[in-house]
């Protein structure tokens, strides 16, 4: 038996001459890396250095992985716009980052076509990278093959200046909820969504608690006295 280390899907992908990370590495201070805040963590003098997997080169992946590159193969043969996307594969599995103008005709093909069959959007998460000038906001959208048992993501970003994304809710109905709660906790603005109301928080909520520039305490929130109205009197969403 070889004492070599098994490799892993980003190993296997990245070998060779490296690529620059999607995200630029940062420094990050304290627990949380949140300032504006009083420290309450007892972690203000930890420093250490955020690292993200790099750009992945082809064969993206091999053996049981070697779907990979046929996926993003496919996908580039169906939606030709696209061009190569930026693809990361880490821990055996695989992301691909798409330009936002091109997300629906990208969903659209992943859930129709016979070879992709990405038939369901099991959830769409925020992400807040202060440091991604320009790219500020992150959507990522992990998407199932029931057909094939595959499973990928899509990471979609927007700056901070224009944060607007499509919904993919005609496409993937799923998305619905989730998309709300994204928008909620992290105010990334869902083109076309029948819905796009707060979830989690109340209507009136100031600001998008998860992002990184959310303070960490000191919001003034009132409970007593809380009234539910009555189902005709609720908000519409019509």
């Amino acid at each position: 038996m070889s004492d070599k280390p098994e490799e892993t899907g980003a190993e296997l992908a990245t070998s060779g001459e490296s690529l620059p990370a999607p995200i630029a590495p940062k420094v990050r201070h304290g627990m949380f890396g949140q300032t504006g805040s009083g420290d309450t963590s007892g972690y203000g003098r930890l420093v250490r250095t955020i690292e993200f997997p790099p750009a992945a080169r082809r064969p993206y992946g091999e053996g049981e992985l070697a779907w990979f590159d046929e996926v993003v193969d496919r996908l580039v043969e169906l939606v030709p716009e696209l061009g190569e996307p930026l693809v990361v594969v880490h821990r055996k599995e695989l992301t691909l980052h798409i330009p936002r103008e091109h997300l629906l005709a990208v969903v659209k093909q992943l859930r129709d076509d016979a070879f992709l069959r990405f038939e369901f959007c099991s959830d769409v998460s925020g992400v807040h990278y202060p440091q991604d000038t320009d790219r500020e906001l992150h959507a990522i959208y992990h998407l199932v093959s029931m057909t094939h048992n595959r499973r990928i993501r899509l990471e979609v970003a927007a700056p901070d200046a224009d944060p607007h994304i499509p919904s993919v809710v005609a496409t993937y109905p799923a998305a619905d909820w989730h998309e709300r709660e994204t928008w909620d906790m992290f105010g990334i603005i869902f083109d076309d969504h029948p819905a796009l109301t707060r979830i989690l928080m109340p209507d009136d909520w100031p600001g998008h608690p998860q992002r990184k520039d959310y303070p960490l305490g000191g919001i003034d929130v009132e409970y007593k006295g809380a009234t539910i109205p009555p189902p005709d009197e609720r908000r519409s969403y019509n």
